[in-house]
């Protein structure tokens, strides 16, 4: 039994880092080529990895089963930490990661976590979580074809990007990709964070 490669490992954990949902083995083999007994390995490997049993360190976050298929969750035993570090500084200017994905979010609206994540080309769980926290954007239902949680903006975001209603946002748009381009060098994220001048509330 060959042991995975390190260009397979990185590929499994490029592809766990922006799933908003478990994804199967069988799906893990299509999209990155290789055969399911070898994606299988890969995955009981990096969950070993993740438990400390390589080096005896374990990791703040676990990969684990889940509805059929493998996501990557932070431990329970860090859900205190993580609450922290998430509600501390409520009133802190939003960072410019947040403001980029608030602005996918408000003009592709309703959007699920992948789809943010394929248009910035970064994990957004942490963003996410945090535009939850300040009320800026709610859950609303899942998308019908992935089951995916797709969200939108609030009342509070209108409020405080000074905007009467979501139709009064500037005109940018066009600039932003369906969901399966990568901004393009974060231009329009960018132009979002300067017009919005979020502050948290």
């Amino acid at each position: 039994m060959t042991e995975p490669t390190a260009e397979l490992l990185a590929g499994l954990e490029a592809v766990l880092m922006v799933v908003d949902h478990p994804v199967t083995v069988a799906q893990l083999s299509d999209g990155l080529g290789v055969e399911p007994d070898e994606v299988a390995r890969g995955l009981e490997e990096l969950a070993a990895d993740y438990d400390g049993d390589r080096d005896g360190r374990r990791r703040g976050f676990r990969l684990a089963r889940a509805a059929g298929g493998w996501r990557i969750y932070s431990r329970p035993e860090q859900h205190d930490v993580v609450s922290a570090f998430l509600t501390a500084g409520q009133t802190a200017r939003l960072s410019q990661a947040a403001l980029e994905t608030l602005a996918v979010i408000a003009y592709r609206q309703p959007v699920t976590r992948a789809r943010i994540s394929a248009i910035r080309g970064v994990n957004v769980d942490g963003v996410v979580r945090t535009l939850l926290l300040r009320g800026l954007i709610v859950e609303a239902g899942a998308d019908e074809t992935t089951g995916g949680v797709r969200f939108v903006t609030t009342p509070a975001f209108l409020e405080v990007a000074g905007l009467e209603r979501i139709e009064d946002l500037p005109d940018i748009a066009p600039f932003l990709p369906e969901g399966d381009d990568a901004l393009r060098a974060g231009e329009a994220g960018a132009a979002d964070g300067a017009e919005f001048g979020i502050m948290g509330e």
